[in-house]
């Protein structure tokens, strides 16, 4: 939270108890978080909060470096805490919005060496992939071994 004041500041901005309580909610969270539901858990903590604060936080949390923002095609933004040395990726479900974290050494190696054979000095990359979780296919019936002949 030190972080996040100083950064509030660094910005222009008033460190307000409004504010304090989109930090608290959004670094005591644990997951991709959209302004909505960021919005309804501030409102928990502090009735009176408005949208707009909510929003122009995370705008600034974003900009400063300490919030990622993800659009995994659901027609709003999610926000995750930014990790400086805990890059991961993400599968996305399609059909129930489950969304898991995974890292994988080979995948990364294999990013860094495509980029180099390019000419390309790579500073991030995003990977996300999309289909549906093995609740959502156990539900259709089709087992795991039915959603890997459509890959």
């Amino acid at each position: 939270m030190a972080e996040f004041r100083a950064l509030i500041t660094r910005s222009g901005l008033k460190y307000t108890r409004q504010r304090e309580v989109v930090g608290q909610v959004f670094f005591g969270s644990d997951g991709h978080l959209s302004l909505a539901e960021l919005f309804e858990l501030a409102k928990r903590v502090m009735p009176g909060i408005g949208y707009a604060t909510v929003y122009r936080t995370m705008r600034v949390l974003v900009d400063g470096g300490l919030a990622n923002e993800h659009h995994f095609g659901e027609g709003h933004t999610r926000f995750e805490v930014a990790h400086e040395v805990d890059h991961h990726d993400h599968l996305v479900c399609d059909r129930c919005g489950r969304i898991v974290e995974f890292e994988d050494e080979v995948i990364e190696a294999r990013q860094v060496a495509i980029a180099s054979a390019h000419g390309f000095r790579m500073r991030s990359h995003r990977l996300e992939i999309h289909g549906e979780c093995q609740s959502c296919v156990a539900e259709q019936g089709g087992g795991v071994a039915g959603a890997r002949q459509g890959v």
